[in-house]
């Protein structure tokens, strides 16, 4: 990578390895702290989940959709699947 490198070439400018103006020194220390503020915030910006209940009841809207077509030998265990209001239910 070109980051560490660099880092490097600024700790030398910073602590007087490489002779250089007074205004590289100030470019080095900026760039240095820019540099060290981009790396500790880089790892806290991860995406937002968003709403967890809109999370859960998606899994479950895709559970119940891998499932509801399967016949009930190969469906996982658990209480049968609901019935439609009115109906009969299915004789055993």
């Amino acid at each position: 990578m070109l980051v560490t490198p660099l880092l490097l070439v600024l700790l030398r400018v910073l602590t007087g390895d490489l002779p250089a103006g007074p205004g590289a020194v100030t470019t080095a220390a900026v760039l240095l702290l820019t540099c060290a503020v981009t790396l500790a915030l880089g790892p806290a910006r991860l995406p937002v989940a968003g709403n967890p209940a809109a999370i859960h009841a998606a899994a479950l809207r895709r559970r119940a959709y891998r499932t509801a077509y399967l016949p009930r030998a190969t469906r996982p265990p658990g209480p049968p699947r609901p019935r439609a209001p009115g109906r009969a239910p299915a004789a055993a």
